[in-house]
């Protein structure tokens, strides 16, 4: 039987589409590999999952090192951003949404510290933040997210009829132990580690006063605020070099979940490797600082609800907190 020249391409194309389901699939573009990329953060609880990432080698399909920075203060991490220095920090998640609306597009990957402020006195009777109406209290916070935070819970206090509080201002965390150490203060607000620090030092000190610890920021924000009970601070952004890679940002991402998920889990061994970075910190104080932080990683776009609920309270109160506005969609990542 004689079969037609396009009977057999139409076969033939038949047969084709038959065997695709079986023939192997076409490999994926491989991703594009870093020499190097560079972690930051502050020498907090939200950098002790960078730390380990360095440390560990995570990412290794996207970058051939890991490096960690530590930075002091917001305004060094932005000469760092400005200057192209780093690649992902850690930081308080009101300071990418000010450098976005000032018009440096980095991203915010996740939000992973929930609770990290506590009041510590020497009163084992002021136990709460209204405890503290009419007290004095010292605070190492200027113009950063703890700063505005405070003042905002001291206002709705305040206006419930609370007596105010005197806010003592110092220089630093170290100040505000020295301080407290020595008798001449009675009250601080430190975040963690200096928190547990204080308490460590003051054990390990004669003469020192007993001190105690009391509420958190965090638990007394609930109380005032019953209607935006999580209060996000810090968690993860990307530098505007690498925050339109979405691929290396939700590697990153999960890599940092995980780190968070082993430092929560073994802080004592997590509390041994901050101390690389950080050799003048106590093993115990570090240690009692992850024990005591809510360390639970969400993407940002996970958390855009409580986000924007923070960023719409401090747009009224504290618009230059966050530049003015709240950050658009794109914002959010990974």
């Amino acid at each position: 039987m004689k079969v037609s020249p396009t009977r057999r391409r139409l076969c033939a194309a038949a047969l084709g589409a038959a065997l695709l389901p079986i023939l192997p699939a076409a490999r994926a573009a491989a991703p594009r590999r870093h020499d190097v990329l560079t972690l930051a953060g502050p020498g907090a609880v939200v950098s002790y999952p960078l730390m380990h990432m360095a440390a560990t080698g995570a990412l290794a399909e996207r970058a051939g090192q890991l490096r960690f920075r530590l930075w002091q203060t917001p305004d060094q991490l932005r000469t760092l951003l400005v200057n192209g220095e780093l690649d992902f920090s850690a930081a308080p998640c009101t300071l990418p949404a000010l450098l976005h609306n000032r018009g440096m597009p980095v991203r915010l990957l996740n939000i992973s510290v929930w609770g990290i402020l506590w009041l510590v006195s020497r009163d084992p009777a002021v136990q709460t933040f209204e405890d503290l109406a009419g007290r004095e209290l010292v605070v190492p916070f200027q113009r950063d997210l703890p700063a505005v935070l405070l003042d905002t819970l001291l206002e709705a206090h305040a206006a419930r009829g609370l007596a105010p509080v005197a806010l003592r201002r110092t220089r630093d965390g170290q100040d505000a132990i020295a301080l407290m150490l020595n008798g001449q203060a009675d009250q601080a607000l430190l975040v963690e580690p200096m928190a547990s620090l204080l308490l460590w030092r003051a054990g390990q000190t004669e003469g020192a006063p007993a001190l105690h610890r009391g509420q958190s920021l965090e638990q007394a924000w609930r109380g005032a605020f019953p209607a935006q009970p999580s209060l996000p601070q810090a968690g993860v952004m990307a530098s505007a070099g690498v925050a339109g890679d979405t691929e290396l940002c939700r590697a990153v991402n999960q890599a940092y979940a995980a780190s968070a998920r082993w430092c929560a889990e073994h802080p004592a061994d997590c509390a041994a490797l901050v101390r690389e970075h950080l050799p003048h910190l106590p093993q115990p104080a570090i240690e009692t600082a992850i024990r005591g932080t809510r360390l639970d990683t969400r993407s940002a776009q996970d958390a855009r609800p409580e986000l924007e609920a923070l960023y719409s309270l401090l747009a009224g109160r504290y618009p230059q907190a966050i530049g003015g506005s709240l950050p658009p969609a794109g914002f959010y990542g990974p």
